[in-house]
């Protein structure tokens, strides 16, 4: 059967699979032995055996297709992806997320909008521990929505903020969206992560402009609480946000002093000719780092008092657990402490400590994250194993060759091709998971846009030639923010639903999140446009 027809046929049947309900994973899997099937039949397994051939047996389409399977499932980085959804888990049965909510409402609680302003700013902290999505909009829809729907809040604004804001996991680092891209395509894990830094925060602080004009044109959306007497206020209020944050600084500048000391002590900071510095490592960085530490405890004495310091530091400390959690995950990347998975496990850790410290881990806890964590693991897996193998089997067919060569000889400008791409994503998102289209689409568009002119990639700017798949992969992670809200099955309105009271439907969650999606539209295309974003901390 001819490569063509093959396609048409897995294309119709992984649309009607799907539609009678066959999970993802089985549905890929039994379509990779019927793709390998219509090419090779009988010699799918036994090597050529119409010729009497059975030197091949075990060797064939079939073994290839396996050893794929096995390549993806022993990658290390794997191991990742349950070390931070199990960090996720002990994150959302521990008590730091609603401290952390606690700090921000403290400081933000008088603005118009504020409660919504905080927790988009509570799931970018969120994200930047853990990178899973399903817990993140559970747990602000736990914390967050009661509060918002208690004030008066705009129903549709508070549905919204949550999912919109719960996933950001997708975008920003360590993202297990990013991990799979950089898995299957073979692209820097690290490089993706620091390359979506700067689009993940532009996204978040679009949801937050929004939140801010919409809250001002029709203040009635986003009333203001009843003022607490108890609360500080005005200069006050600054003052208290100067000293906690004064804490932090000194805290940050002390570890660096710390670990200067010791690479001078051990000599890991030594000058050598070809060697680079060691970022904020040096002996010539200590004036500064001692100079941060003398000017910042001045400040606390004189300029805003033991009391007061003492008052900041119980308004903010809600902020230290995420923040040293943060700083053990991605400070190890970055820092060129351990890879990946490393940090994820050394992320584990750092949640469990501070859960024991704070007397909120016992077996329940630590158990039933295991639970969880086994289920979300396993789900991935199979997904993985299926889409993994159909993958393998349509490459195996000569399958991306032909989808290239077709849209390539069509000779559309670069640009319609990416835009048809991003409609294909946009489209597939809406029915299949993002496992299942990174596995299985980008084997295919990923070789495509490598053939593209790289000059004509963005309308207002150009991207350099050797960070083509990186922008292409952040550009793909922008696209599934829009699927976890897509109807008719964004996961994210089952997972708020799963917390929501009973009055709020499925339709009432999927109509508070169209200006969301508009916004998430709007920030992909602000990445088609001017692609060069992606590339800003790479150099």
């Amino acid at each position: 059967m001819d490569i063509g027809t093959i396609s048409l046929v897995l294309l119709l049947a992984m649309f009607f699979l799907l539609a009678i309900g066959m999970p993802l994973g089985f549905a890929s899997a039994s379509l990779a032995i019927g793709v390998l099937t219509m090419k090779f039949g009988p010699d799918l397994l036994f090597g050529d055996i119409l010729a009497g051939d059975f030197s091949k047996f075990g060797r064939g389409p079939l073994a290839v297709v396996s050893q794929s399977i096995y390549r993806q499932m022993t990658n290390y980085v794997l191991i990742s992806v349950p070390l931070f959804i199990f960090m996720a888990a002990l994150l959302e049965r521990s008590g730091i997320a609603k401290d952390m909510y606690s700090s921000l409402n403290v400081w933000l609680s008088r603005t118009r909008g504020g409660i919504a302003i905080v927790t988009s700013i509570m799931a970018v902290i969120m994200a930047a521990m853990s990178g899973i999505i399903g817990g993140e909009v559970v747990l602000l829809g736990l914390i967050a929505l009661p509060q918002m729907l208690r004030l008066g809040y705009n129903q549709n604004l508070a549905i919204g903020t949550i999912c919109a804001s719960g996933s950001l996991g997708t975008m920003i680092p360590p993202s297990i969206v990013l991990i799979f891209y950089g898995l299957i395509t073979e692209t820097s894990i690290k490089a993706l992560f620091t390359a979506s830094f700067l689009p993940g925060f532009m996204l978040a602080s679009f949801f937050i402009i929004y939140i801010i004009t919409r809250t001002r044109l029709n203040p009635e959306q986003a009333p203001l609480p009843e003022p607490d007497p108890n609360d500080p206020a005005g200069w006050q209020k600054g003052a208290l946000f100067g000293a906690f944050v004064t804490i932090m600084v000194m805290a940050f500048a002390g570890l660096l002093l710390i670990r200067t000391l010791f690479l001078t002590i051990t000599g890991g900071n030594a000058i050598i000719e070809g060697v680079d510095p060691v970022p904020l490592g040096m002996v010539s960085d200590m004036p500064y780092q001692i100079g941060i530490l003398i000017v910042g405890a001045l400040l606390l004495l004189f300029a805003f008092g033991r009391e007061r310091t003492r008052e900041g530091w119980q308004l903010g400390k809600g902020l230290v657990a995420p923040i040293i959690v943060i700083g053990v995950v991605l400070g190890s990347i970055y820092g060129g402490v351990t890879g990946i998975t490393e940090a994820a496990a050394m992320g584990v850790v750092a949640v469990f400590v501070i859960g024991l410290i704070r007397r909120e881990m016992n077996f329940e806890v630590v158990w039933d994250a295991l639970m969880r964590t086994m289920k979300s693991t396993g789900t991935i897996i199979w997904v993985t194993i299926g889409a993994a193998a159909l993958a393998a089997a349509y490459t195996l067919v000569g399958g991306p060759t032909y989808v290239a060569n077709m849209i390539v000889g069509a000779e559309m400008p670069t640009m319609v091709v990416i835009l048809v791409m991003m409609l294909i994503f946009l489209v597939m998102g809406m029915f299949m998971d993002w496992v299942g289209i990174v596995l299985l689409i980008m084997p295919v568009f990923l070789p495509i846009v490598m053939r593209l002119p790289v000059e004509e990639i963005g309308f207002l700017g150009s991207i350099d030639p050797k960070y083509v798949a990186i922008w292409f992969g952040v550009v793909f992670c922008m696209n599934m923010q829009v699927s976890f809200l897509s109807p008719p099955f964004g996961p994210a309105a089952f997972y708020l639903k799963s917390v929501a009271p009973p009055h709020i439907s499925l339709t009432d969650i999927f109509k508070g999140f169209l200006p969301f999606i508009g916004i998430q539209l709007l920030a992909l295309a602000v990445l088609l446009v001017f692609p060069q974003i992606v590339t800003v901390f790479l150099g």
